[in-house]
């Protein structure tokens, strides 16, 4: 206590902001329309996806020869990019539900925008295992649903089954979480709408929503609850995916380590993807008051951490492939170092093992631009990581006489653009049209870390709070 002052913690929201400020500020993108710069977004955007499709429309009326498959490499972009979307859906989760038990206050400027990454990068996951049947039209005979063809049934041992089961899953509750946490701005937006459609719109989709102590005491026991059942997913979802390599014999894949090392990897690479949006939006939106730097030195420390993880995964794979005494795997893991793919290798230790240490400087996680390139290269190599596991454990098997190369072709690399054109697409109209920043979670964030002086400071901010509520019946 310094006369009559108390010093808190660093505040979360910088500006000295009111209530009704964060509504302003949050919904400011929304009210003003699309700028120059969105627009030319969108359509970079729009014209990847458009080439995506393309390639896509190509691949099906001509037949997956139009890859660079063979007889010996069977798995090579198409799941690699599955794994890399799975795995980039994951830190909305983390974010969203395991930092909201653990009550870190420092989520609530970046967890709405981390849930819609989550549910875009689960569709661009999730279309990647149909396009990979090659008839995706029947798509829907790995549902196990009550059917006419006698004993013949789905075979519950396919990854392709389980992954089916665990994007379902994921993607649902996903969805769900995101929906509920957004019910409250809904009910804001409705109150300030304009348009009459968009009353409506708002209107219907925010349920009614009156603001009340009962209201938002329900909402919050939905929502803890939510916060619970999403938890175990982070862990179950990549889990399962591993899971597609690790019940094999192939050397390099069955690993009991892959399930810890695919989590720990998956958290990684989307904590990267959500520090690369966030520092854009930050920037392009003008919400320097709201995710600042602190939020960005929390998510690198937590980038850090899960980097450790990932490194010391590599270093155990090294290990117990020489010390096991397997000429096979160790051979998979010479391959990996020195063999044709090895650019593909040190690429992915450079940026996954190399990169996250920069950040175990202060000055540097404080630093926004050098956060930013770095986040984009740990997206890289995380990329790599799973082209190494995946393509390079199959180009050499156990018999030297079909051993393989691979190559991408221009259709599969087409592909992979289309479907970052889908994600940044959806990611920019959930941008225009939706609030960014979750304004009931951050107002209840305002005093964390303010100076009081005898309490007047608290007293004088709620019975602003509360006339603003009285204006806008309570949603706020």
């Amino acid at each position: 206590m310094v006369d009559g002052i108390s010093i808190l913690r660093s505040p979360l929201i910088l500006g000295n902001k009111s209530a009704s400020q964060v509504t302003d500020d949050v919904c400011a993108p929304l009210d003003r329309g699309p700028g120059m710069t969105w627009w030319f977004a969108l359509a970079v955007s729009l014209s990847m996806f458009t080439l995506g499709v393309i390639a896509v429309t190509y691949q099906l009326a001509t037949g997956i020869g139009t890859w660079g498959l063979n007889s010996t490499v069977g798995w090579a972009f198409d799941i690699t990019n599955f794994v890399f979307w799975i795995g980039i859906g994951h830190a909305g989760t983390l974010i969203s539900a395991i930092l909201f038990l653990f009550r870190q206050r420092w989520r609530t400027s970046v967890n709405r925008s981390a849930e819609a990454m989550t549910i875009f990068a689960v569709i661009c996951a999730g279309l990647f295992p149909i396009i990979h049947m090659g008839r995706p039209w029947l798509a829907f005979w790995v549902i196990p649903y009550p059917n006419f063809r006698g004993p013949l049934w789905i075979n519950f041992r396919s990854p392709l089954v389980w992954d089916m089961f665990a994007i379902g899953t994921y993607f649902t509750i996903s969805l769900v979480f995101w929906y509920v946490g957004l019910i409250p701005d809904l009910a804001t937006l409705r109150d300030r709408a304009v348009s009459k459609v968009k009353k409506t719109l708002f209107g219907f989709f925010s349920f009614g929503w009156d603001g009340s102590t009962r209201t938002w005491q329900r909402y919050e026991t939905v929502y803890l609850l939510l916060a619970g059942l999403a938890t175990p997913l982070v862990v179950s979802v990549h889990t399962i995916v591993s899971w597609d390599f690790a019940t094999s014999v192939i050397p390099g894949w069955h690993s009991t380590i892959f399930p810890p090392y695919f989590v720990a990897g998956a958290v990684f690479s989307g904590f990267a993807m959500v520090l690369t949006l966030m520092i854009i939006a930050r920037a392009v939106l003008h919400f320097e008051e709201y995710i600042t730097l602190h939020h960005i030195e929390s998510m690198s420390k937590i980038i850090i951490a899960t980097g450790g993880i990932v490194a010391m995964a590599y270093m155990t794979e090294l290990f117990v492939s020489f010390y096991s005494g397997n000429e096979y795997e160790r051979f998979a893991f010479i391959n990996r170092m020195l063999g044709p793919y090895a650019w593909a290798y040190w690429i992915m230790v450079g940026c996954n093992v190399v990169t996250p240490q920069f950040l175990w400087f202060r000055k540097i996680r404080r630093n926004v631009a050098l956060v930013f390139i770095l986040s984009i290269f740990i997206n890289v190599g995380m990329w790599f990581e799973r082209f190494v596991i995946i393509t390079i454990s199959l180009t050499r098997d156990y018999l030297p006489a079909s051993w393989d190369n691979y190559a991408p072709t221009l259709i599969e690399l087409a592909t992979l653009v289309g479907s970052f054109g889908l994600f940044f697409t959806l990611f920019l109209i959930f941008a225009r049209f939706l609030p960014m920043i979750a304004i009931g979670e951050v107002k209840a964030v305002l005093s964390y870390g303010r100076k009081e002086s005898h309490g007047k400071a608290r007293e004088e901010e709620g019975r602003k709070v509360g006339e603003y509520e009285g204006l806008h019946g309570g949603t706020s």
